[in-house]
């Protein structure tokens, strides 16, 4: 049998990746301090996790873009990712990071309707388009957006003009087989319902997966499946592997304007 928790072990195989959250919440505090108009910890539900941040440009918006964080819908939350939104934020964009509740204390499925009500929320302060970004579980959970079941009056749905997965997750069954699901909790059933890859999309949807050539190789597979099974809905979708990038570095694009990851996520 295949060994799905090195297949998913993105840590292991970075050096001096155990350094990397205390760095990455060091360096969004930073930005919080010393960068434009931030309104913090919007409430978008009952719960304390239930928040987002706006940050926003200098000038009208163009439009929403929204970040949802990775660490396997069990680790870090909206703090962590701050400086991320530069990139986006410079051309002309407002960005909301929420936070989500963590498993063990929800399913996925509840993080997936949390996220579906961060979009709806912050939709409401800020008008035009929708730019949906995430990155490794939130990579899967802003797929699960564009899928025909995902918690968006269509209202919501409408304006979602594209989505950028960076090195997401598409097919979680695989999860069921790994340690993390003693924290994840996923059974057979919730896998299957909650994996992109298995569900309808909307048509008329675009996506770009965005993936690292330093992935596990998992993550690559992942993309482009993802690619191959939603083109049978008519959604457009592009595979684009990075070179260079590993799971971790292939952010870093996201604090420039210029950059070619910033560009697919806002154009």
């Amino acid at each position: 049998m295949r060994d799905w928790d090195d297949a998913f072990a993105n840590m292991a195989h970075v050096a001096g990746s155990d350094a990397l959250p205390g760095f990455w919440a060091a360096r969004a505090a930073d930005y919080r301090a010393s960068s434009a108009r931030i309104d913090t910890d919007i409430s978008y539900g009952s719960t304390e996790r239930e928040s987002l941040d706006i940050i926003w440009p200098d000038t009208p918006p163009k439009g929403l873009a929204v970040f949802v964080h990775g660490g396997y819908w069990m680790r870090l939350d909206k703090s962590y990712w701050s400086d991320l939104a530069e990139g986006a934020r410079a051309r002309g964009w407002a960005v909301c990071i929420p936070s989500y509740t963590l498993t063990p204390h929800a399913r996925i499925s509840d993080i997936t309707r949390q996220i579906g009500a961060a979009i709806t929320k912050a939709a409401a302060l800020v008008n035009g388009p929708i730019h949906l970004s995430g990155h490794s579980a939130g990579g899967h959970l802003v797929a699960r957006m564009l899928c025909e079941n995902a918690p968006l009056e269509y209202s919501v749905r409408d304006r979602i003009a594209h989505t950028l997965a960076i090195s997401g997750l598409f097919d979680l069954r695989p999860l069921v087989h790994t340690a993390m699901n003693d924290t994840l909790h996923l059974d057979p059933s919730e896998a299957a319902a909650e994996s992109p890859a298995l569900l309808p999309a909307q048509t008329q949807s675009t996506l770009t997966l965005w993936v690292g050539d330093n992935e596990r190789p998992e993550f690559i597979r992942q993309s482009r499946m993802m690619a191959l099974i939603w083109d049978v809905f008519d959604v457009e979708t592009k595979v684009h592997l990075d070179q260079g990038h590993n799971h971790f570095t292939i952010l870093e694009g996201l604090k420039s304007p210029e950059a070619a990851i910033t560009q697919a996520w806002v154009g």
